[in-house]
């Protein structure tokens, strides 16, 4: 069976190196805008083909490449806290696979530890390395809250998204009020009490 928190990646995604991918993209960049009608001789869009496929490879899909996966620190949990921890409104900026425009809003995080703790700073970073791709939100829901449990060996992690979705805001319907929310509720986080308590912080 697929794994559905699989982003559908080439097995020869990374036999380029970064610099031959940007000067691709970079051509690309160029037959596009000029299929489009513009003058690439104009000082104000010239050098935008570069700029553009540079920020594809290196910023807004620099999740994509394995490498670039965050260290993870996981400390003892001495201190015995055995609530749950919640880490809430993580910025999430990504982009839609369909119409490769952004995603914007906020992502909450919770778990509950099984012996160790992880670095607080870490879940900011995984959201952060999952998000850096084409996307689905279901998907990066799914990723974020799969890559937290097995960090933390543990099932009792629950990821909830808000986001809003230029595709829908920009193009095509053109609603800029409504915003999209996905779930990952695992382990504890499936029973009543506990999903209304993680709720409950933050703000739904």
């Amino acid at each position: 069976m697929e794994d559905s928190t699989r982003t559908p990646l080439r097995p020869d995604a990374f036999d380029l190196s970064d610099d031959e991918k940007i000067s691709r993209i970079e051509s690309n960049v160029k037959e596009i805008l000029e299929t489009l009608g513009m003058d690439l001789t104009d000082d104000s869009i010239s050098k935008t083909p570069h700029r553009v496929a540079k920020m594809y490879v290196k910023e807004i899909f620099g999740g994509l490449n394995p490498e670039n996966k965050p260290a993870v620190t996981l400390f003892e949990n001495k201190y015995q806290y055995s609530q749950m921890l919640v880490e809430k409104d993580i910025a999430v900026f990504s982009t839609c696979e369909h119409h490769l425009v952004p995603i914007y809003g906020k992502a909450h995080v919770a778990y509950i530890s099984n012996g160790e703790v992880i670095g607080l700073s870490k879940i900011n970073r995984i959201v952060k390395y999952y998000s850096k791709r084409p996307q689905v939100q279901e998907r990066l829901t799914r990723q974020i809250a799969r890559e937290l449990r097995e960090t933390l060996k543990t099932d009792d992690v629950a990821v909830v998204i808000d986001a809003a979705h230029m595709c829908v805001a920009a193009r095509g319907v053109e609603d800029v009020n409504s915003t999209t929310v996905t779930a990952d509720l695992g382990g504890q986080f499936k029973k009543d009490a506990t999903r209304m308590e993680f709720l409950r912080y933050i703000g739904y």
